[in-house]
């Protein structure tokens, strides 16, 4: 075989071994996440004011405010997201103000930065 020919064949199955490893540990990752459990701690008790909460799930990292008035939820502003690809689970924050609750879906693809955004709004409500 040419020198070439092993080359390519040593790459593709590096690529290969890698994704494979990649998938594993995403998979995994997305498991364990599924098994944290979020619940809308009483807001009845909570005093009008903006609380800072944070969660992190490595590797998603993501700090919130989040202003109650009234014992509702006016408002959540994320202060840091760390997420590789999950910026798209930002928009969860709208369905929460909406709903006036944490019991929302995970925004599709982006399951560990969904999670871990309902876990900081959780935090700070409870601080």
């Amino acid at each position: 075989m040419k020198k070439s020919k092993k080359v390519l064949l040593i790459t593709f199955i590096v690529v290969l071994f890698l994704f494979i490893v990649g998938k594993i540990i995403i998979g995994n990752m997305v498991r364990n996440v599924q098994n944290i459990s979020v619940s809308m701690p009483d807001i009845s008790s909570v005093q009008d004011g903006n609380y800072i909460g944070e969660y992190s799930i490595t590797p998603v990292h993501v700090k919130v405010e989040v202003s109650v008035s009234n014992h509702r939820i006016t408002n959540i502003t994320i202060l840091q997201h760390d997420n590789g690809l999950g910026s798209t689970a930002e928009s969860i924050v709208n369905d929460v103000v909406q709903e006036q609750s944490l019991d929302i879906d995970a925004v599709s693809g982006a399951t560990v930065s969904s999670k871990c955004i309902l876990k900081a709004v959780e935090n700070a409500i409870e601080n």
